[in-house]
């Protein structure tokens, strides 16, 4: 069916399809056919809606753009000079390619939409169409695979009541001044540098400016860079392609990909190795990744919101992290506060844990005693926040508060090791003492210390290496 040129209407905007005349940032967009007339409507019409448009008159051509470049959408005739449409779709699906697929013909029957669908098409037009009917399938299209990512962050959850802390508890001045600050930066793209003791709830922090910001509909993807090993970070992040390395049978889409217009969370950033640090800066300043074994960049569209409970710029000093680096991930650096210097909180943390534990073990709540509140106020927790939620946890289970949780020297009448000016000491400082303290509790057993402080032994044992080599 020859191509008529009185289908191309005013762009009309679809109800509830929230259909906009801005290009979309980082995504790029495939026309493969052999109509020029066809090729023309299509590249203005997805110029509206991509940054980035190439267009193709046979599948060889659409090849050779597709080997050097990563399209997030193709629009493809079915009918095309040597090999079909529907043949090179095949053929991108079975090598990995994930992104969204639009077939297009002018002689359609049933049995050709069906094989377009079963070959991994998301939608399938008939010649000729309005601009409003691509725009249509593109949104349609775009759904399914934001549905598909979502899918895939919420199996990566750990758990539900991670899921559930999204917003950040206390009343106290430091942490109503923080919220202040949270809501000035989360409405901007910068990238945040979060920082503060282990535990102290920086990826509550970092949830809530994904919560607040303009990509709160899009996924918050967390990674800890500390738990991954360093021959497969990069594949992690980046993606790979298949026959990458051994093993590697079929391609893997990467976090980054997942991400894709939303939030990712690198948590434990200064366990990031060097190597990574370099391709991760080069992603910050080109907003564009490639996957290990690929020839291809991928466009993305990421916010990036890294933490870290070491000392950076100690770090910089000692060649373990990039000053480069450093400096492009604190565009907008944010502390967050230890739970010892906002007691006033801890009653607060207390029942809000209390109430969300008792709800998930379906047992019946438990009451804080004045003594207890005191107790709880005066322990200065070296595990902070998470510290406090595994104690409220233990006690549901046990069904009351083990006071021999507490160490001894935190009695109300005993604070002899409690520094009298800490104000003095710097923030590592005061992080060693209490460590040190905790595994002079614990006789030195690092796995039960590591429990207590509610950070990975592997943290734990590399903190005492570097303490060690002072």
């Amino acid at each position: 069916m020859t191509f008529q040129s009185n289908t191309v209407d005013t762009p009309r905007t679809i109800p509830g399809q929230g259909i906009d005349a801005q290009p979309r940032k980082g995504l790029s967009a495939l026309a493969v056919d052999d109509e020029p007339g066809m090729r023309h409507f299509l590249e203005k019409a997805l110029e509206t809606r991509f940054a980035r448009v190439d267009t193709a008159g046979s599948v060889e051509m659409a090849q050779a753009m597709f080997d050097g470049h990563d399209y997030s959408t193709i629009v493809l005739d079915v009918s095309l000079p040597g090999k079909s449409g529907l043949a090179w779709l095949n053929e991108l699906r079975q090598g990995g390619y994930e992104g969204d697929v639009i077939l297009i013909t002018g002689y359609a029957d049933m049995d050709t939409a069906i094989g377009a669908l079963r070959a991994g098409a998301q939608d399938f037009l008939q010649k000729p169409f309005r601009i409003d009917q691509l725009w249509y399938a593109l949104d349609r299209a775009a759904d399914q695979n934001r549905l598909k990512r979502e899918n895939f962050v919420l199996k990566r959850a750990v758990s539900n009541l991670q899921q559930n802390e999204q917003v950040m508890v206390g009343e106290s001045p430091i942490v109503r001044q923080l919220r202040k600050l949270v809501a000035k930066v989360a409405p901007t793209d910068s990238t945040v540098l979060l920082t503060g003791e282990s535990g102290s709830g920086k990826e509550v922090l970092a949830r809530t400016l994904h919560g607040m910001s303009l990509r709160s509909e899009r996924p918050f993807v967390p990674i800890n860079c500390g738990a991954i090993s360093p021959e497969l970070i990069e594949s992690e992040l980046f993606g790979h392609a298949k026959g990458a390395f051994t093993g590697a049978n079929e391609s893997h889409q990467g976090l980054f990909y997942y991400a894709q217009g939303g939030t990712l969370f690198l948590d434990e950033i200064g366990e990031l190795p060097l190597s990574m640090q370099t391709k991760l800066l080069r992603v910050l300043e080109d907003r564009r990744i490639r996957p290990v074994g690929s020839t291809k960049e991928v466009d993305v569209d990421v916010r990036i919101v890294a933490a870290t409970n070491v000392n950076l710029d100690v770090e910089v000093k000692r060649g373990r992290f990039r000053q480069d680096l450093y400096y492009r991930l604190q565009v907008m650096p944010i502390e967050m506060p230890p739970l010892r210097s906002r007691p006033e909180d801890v009653e607060l943390l207390a029942n809000y844990f209390i109430k969300i534990f008792a709800k998930k073990l379906r047992i019946d709540a438990l009451k804080i005693s004045p003594e207890m509140l005191a107790r709880l106020q005066a322990y200065e927790w070296p595990g902070n926040v998470r510290e406090l939620r595994n104690f409220i946890e233990r006690s549901l289970i046990l069904g009351y508060f083990p006071k021999e949780d507490l160490p001894l020297n935190l009695n109300l009448d005993d604070r002899s090791e409690v520094e009298e000016d800490p104000q003095d000491e710097s923030l590592e400082q005061v992080e060693k003492a209490h460590i040190l303290r905790v595994l002079n509790a614990c006789s030195g057993n690092k796995s039960e210390a590591a429990r207590r402080l509610g950070v990975s032994r592997k943290t734990l044992e590399r903190k005492c290496m570097a303490w060690s080599q002072e």
